[in-house]
């Protein structure tokens, strides 16, 4: 049965990509064996210690956030990197591997007729790999480059919003709760929260909580806004 719009209007589902979608979890270590070898869960979880307080400083290409936050990783567990080596994400990128719920569950949005988009913490070319290893093509790309800032602040939200006036509906889905769930929340989007991580956040600060994708267009459906 296909998903019922007002009219000629759309109905958008906004994905955050890089834990939602694809697997950051999985690929930065799997990234970082290439320069690190065995100590390459040891630097990914070093990295994500970094990554947040240099998104919050003044914009920089999440390019050159990704070599920032290996060196400062690399540095505080006294790992010798340098070079082009601190740029193997950036290099690898495309490497990291799509969660297995996904193409089931984007299909079936497709199929109910649900337009797709991402807004996402990347730059337009990283994403563009990216976007070879997902299985449907996105109906848009908010990325940060686009709109120079990182979520958690609100300015993907807003351009998305510009972009698509007069839809039927927007609801956001993202494993993440500080960097889109409650920047979700306090822009007054519907969002769906993908907890694959039991971080125990606050689950009201969601209009529901799944464990994975498999049951989102369920979800989708029988949202309470």
């Amino acid at each position: 049965m296909k998903h019922e719009t007002q009219s000629a209007a759309e109905s958008w589902v906004t994905f955050d990509c890089f834990g939602t979608l694809v697997s950051w979890q999985r690929g930065f270590p799997s990234i970082f064996r290439k320069v690190a070898g065995d100590r390459s869960e040891e630097l990914a979880m070093a990295y994500h210690r970094f990554e947040a307080e240099i998104e919050r400083g003044p914009y920089r290409p999440y390019r050159e956030v990704l070599r920032a936050c290996t060196a400062r990783a690399a540095e505080e567990i006294r790992l010798p990197i340098s070079g082009d080596d601190l740029d193997v994400l950036a290099n690898f990128w495309e490497e990291q591997p799509v969660f297995d719920d996904v193409a089931p569950a984007l299909r079936e949005l497709r199929s109910e007729d649900w337009k797709l988009a991402v807004l996402t913490n990347c730059d337009d070319d990283l994403f563009a790999r990216t976007q070879t290893t997902l299985p449907v093509r996105l109906d848009r790309v908010v990325t940060a480059q686009q709109v120079r800032a990182y979520k958690p602040a609100l300015a993907h939200f807003r351009r998305f919003d510009e972009l698509t006036k007069g839809r039927a509906q927007w609801i956001h889905v993202a494993v993440s709760w500080f960097h889109d769930i409650a920047p979700a929340r306090e822009y007054g989007v519907g969002r769906i929260w993908i907890d694959r991580d039991r971080t125990g956040e606050d689950p009201a600060a969601a209009n529901r909580v799944l464990a994975s994708l498999e049951n989102l267009c369920d979800a989708l459906r029988n949202v309470d806004l």
